[in-house]
């Protein structure tokens, strides 16, 4: 499945530019990266896997109070989430199938490793730092839309099904439908 809609009249992703695309050194101002707004949430690439010879990337989110993001898994993307700002509420599934969740509030950090079913919740809301498998931090613009904006104060961009299930297959995740979480 290709991303055509993510694509300029050259050929070239519409986000190909902002950071280096190889492992140089550089540095971004607070607000600077490449931006995308899913739903509500504005996505923020601080460092991509092309700029780490596909080793990590590192992203940000600030995100609205909201519900329950759908559960879901990443064959092979481990997930982080440190808190900066707000409170969130991570649910997670563990080897033995248990679900648990954990309330992360500023400075408290989170780790889902790849294969786990996890969903998490925006219970105040804020940004948070994630670090992610290189390439993964793409997800965000291929299921939203880049902006030029760098706040979440701008129209919510919601996908269209067959949008979020290409993004979903292009990073090898799985949504979980009808998953459920006692806590949620």
């Amino acid at each position: 499945m290709s991303f055509e809609y993510l694509l300029d009249a050259s050929g070239k992703p519409s986000w190909q530019g902002i950071l280096p695309g190889a492992p140089e050194p550089y540095f971004l101002r607070r607000g600077e990266g490449e931006h995308a707004m899913l739903f509500t949430d504005l996505f923020t690439v601080l460092l991509s896997g092309d700029d780490r010879e596909g080793q990590f990337g590192v992203i940000t989110a600030e995100c609205p109070t909201g519900d329950v993001i759908p559960a879901h898994l990443h064959n092979s993307t481990n997930e982080t989430f440190f808190v900066l700002e707000g409170k969130v509420r991570v649910f997670v599934e563990n080897r033995e199938g248990t679900k648990t969740s954990q309330l992360l509030e500023p400075g408290d950090f989170g780790y889902v490793p790849a294969g786990r079913p996890h969903a998490y919740r925006v219970e105040e809301a804020g940004r948070m730092l994630g670090v992610v498998s290189g390439g993964f931090e793409r997800f965000f613009q291929e299921m939203g839309t880049v902006t030029d904006h760098n706040t979440r104060e701008q129209p919510p961009f919601i996908p269209e099904f067959p949008r979020m299930q290409a993004a979903a297959r292009s990073h090898d995740m799985q949504f979980l439908p009808g998953f459920s979480w006692p806590d949620a």
